[in-house]
């Protein structure tokens, strides 16, 4: 039986669908490495972004890969003045992840979670599954059976 990371056994249990996605892995990709090595769409290939509020709390943001976040409207979104980016060295303790390989599933504290708008477009989505080279792929539905979230614009358009 091939690895599994936290994160699939946490769908395991929960008895969700998933298609683990992984590769050699030499180093974090990028979604569009990823995308391009899986043969998907990149639009539906998301990235998991950790921001601070200028309240102290932090938020994870989850989007399609190829596109950039939008602070403002990340901000917005969960009714903060602004948001910003974590430092690299805070994600680890802060979530139990290292950079490249941060999950919206199984943080070491569940933090508000917000995914694109277009995450509920797609049959399923891809992101990854807490550790550098593994991916998994569900429904934005199935999804939402593991961990609170909901949908807003949050990309620079």
């Amino acid at each position: 039986m091939e690895e599994k990371t936290n994160v699939m056994r946490i769908l395991d249990q929960k008895k969700i669908a998933y298609v683990p996605h992984t590769f050699a892995a030499d180093g974090a990709k990028s979604g569009l490495e990823i995308a391009a090595l899986f043969g998907l769409d990149p639009a539906k290939v998301f990235k998991t972004l950790v921001t601070v509020g200028k309240s102290g709390a932090h938020y994870c943001f989850v989007i399609p890969a190829e596109n950039e976040l939008d602070l403002k409207k990340a901000a917005a979104a969960v009714k903060e003045k602004s948001v910003a980016m974590i430092k690299s060295k805070e994600l680890l303790p802060l979530t139990g992840y290292v950079h490249g390989g941060c999950s919206p599933i199984g943080m070491k504290k569940a933090l508000p979670t917000v995914f694109h708008k277009t995450a509920p477009d797609f049959d399923a989505i891809l992101f990854s599954a807490g550790k550098i080279g593994f991916h998994v792929e569900l429904s934005y539905e199935s999804l939402q059976k593991v961990i609170r979230t909901r949908t807003a614009d949050l990309v620079v358009d």
